[in-house]
């Protein structure tokens, strides 16, 4: 069969999504195109000739994006069949059936997705558990990793690569969009596919490496095996992970492994310091936790980079206002990559938050895939579309991080901010900035 798989964006990272079900599908001898399109256009006499089109939809942004793209390759070839895959393609469903997608796999795809390629399936769960057994992606046709979002560190750029060492969550968070897929599981990828992968990146130039997992200690003993195993074979490279508080509490005695192996920084979804938000979230850590560990992970000499979902239907002005002045007081400013103070919740198809009471949204909107919210104070969302401009025209500027919070502090307090906003030794970070469970921005490229 020929095969075309698309991403059209995976948060400026060489996408996995396409990487892995091109080794599996390669392996059974059929002809496969793949095409990034947040990096390269889509090949037209591919797209017009192949049997199978299957788009990647990791996320909302993707989501929504693909929509005109699938449209299209709709109109230019009527006879291939059209797939979505992904963590956004079973809640989208419905929609996607009504563009004309043929199947929809979300969860572990691989082997469904080649198992409909190859005719051994007609038909497939839009929801799979399996436990597969992968395969060393391939990666030999996508761009280069220069190409795609580095990582800053001590005044230079260093190229990234990308892998995961584990997929779905054990945890149920109601904002999370794994929640509705998931439901609390999560699949490990085996640990000599996932340094296989790191290794090839690596020889391709990686000098650090994202593991891309929701949640890194979600099987401790498999992430600590991995990078040991990573740290003797290349001792030089560095990378960075997701842990959630509660697991950097629970599990603190292995953070001077992370240390010790090489881990840059590790990154938290803190989401709020409003307890009450938290609970409503149902994130399973406090306020307090989240300093405990922070003043945990800089004793081990470990970086953590928080991100939060800053405003919800439930942030008062107040909360927001203490939301800048905690992260001036422990000294954050540059740990906050500035788009992380002007996030607004999303509420996709399938969330978990519709099953709050207190929760008041509009109908569903189907051009913007998300349950449209209000805020109580009408302040609140105009602040957040100030603040979404003023970060925006502030990374079009390559204006500092401690810059851009001063410029968010003026606009938020109405006053001059009260410390110094001259740029302070950055922390390691990717170029691209890491955030989920958002709004999208009009033009999601913007930063890119």
């Amino acid at each position: 069969m020929q095969v075309l798989l698309v991403s059209i964006y995976d948060l400026g990272r060489q996408p996995f999504g396409l990487a892995s079900p091109a080794a599996w599908l390669r392996a059974e001898g059929h002809h496969v195109t793949t095409a990034d399109l947040s990096r390269e256009s889509l090949p037209n006499e591919a797209l017009t000739e192949v049997d199978w089109i299957a788009f990647h939809l990791p996320m909302h942004t993707a989501t929504r994006m693909a929509i005109p793209q699938i449209r299209s390759a709709r109109q230019r070839n009527p006879a291939a069949r059209i797939c979505c895959y992904g963590l956004y393609a079973p809640v989208n469903e419905e929609m996607l059936r009504t563009l004309g997608v043929t199947h929809v796999i979300g969860g572990e795809f691989e082997r469904a997705l080649t198992d409909l390629i190859s005719g051994r399936a007609t038909s497939v769960l839009p929801v799979i558990m399996d436990r597969l057994p992968f395969q060393v992606p391939d990666r030999s046709n996508l761009p280069p990793l220069r190409e795609y979002a580095g990582l800053m560190a001590g005044g230079e750029r260093k190229v990234v690569g990308y892998t995961e060492a584990s997929r779905g969550c054990k945890h149920l968070c109601r904002h999370c969009p794994i929640v509705p897929v998931y439901e609390g599981r999560f699949r490990v990828v085996q640990r000599d596919i996932v340094l296989a992968d790191a290794r090839q990146q690596i020889q391709a130039g990686a000098e650090h490496i994202t593991f891309g997992d929701p949640d890194f200690f979600n099987g401790p003993g498999h992430a600590l095996a991995i990078v040991e195993a990573f740290h003797a074979e290349f001792p030089g490279v560095t990378y960075d992970v997701t842990i959630k508080i509660e697991h950097l509490l629970k599990h603190r005695d292995t953070l001077p492994v992370l240390k010790r192996t090489g881990c840059l920084f590790v990154t938290s979804a803190v989401e709020s310091l409003n307890d009450e938000v938290l609970a409503r979230l149902a994130k399973g850590h406090t306020r307090a936790d989240f300093v405990e560990a922070l003043d945990m992970t800089r004793t081990q000499g470990l970086t953590i980079v928080p991100t939060f979902v800053a405003f919800t239907p439930w942030t008062s002005r107040e909360d927001y206002l203490d939301l800048l002045r905690t992260i001036r007081e422990l000294d954050l400013i540059e740990n906050v990559a500035p788009i992380q103070l002007a996030i607004r919740l999303l509420i996709p198809a399938g969330s978990k938050l519709l099953d709050l009471a207190d929760l008041h949204t509009e109908a569903f909107d189907p051009a913007a895939l998300s349950y449209r919210w209000l805020h109580p104070d009408p302040e609140m969302d105009l602040l957040c579309a100030d603040l979404q401009k003023l970060v925006g025209l502030g990374d079009q500027l390559g204006v500092s991080r401690r810059e851009i919070f001063a410029m968010i502090w003026e606009r938020a307090f109405g006053a001059t901010p009260d410390f110094n906003s001259e740029s302070r030794a950055p922390i390691p970070h990717l170029t691209e900035a890491w955030y989920c469970c958002a709004e999208p921005e009009e033009d999601p490229f913007t930063t890119v």
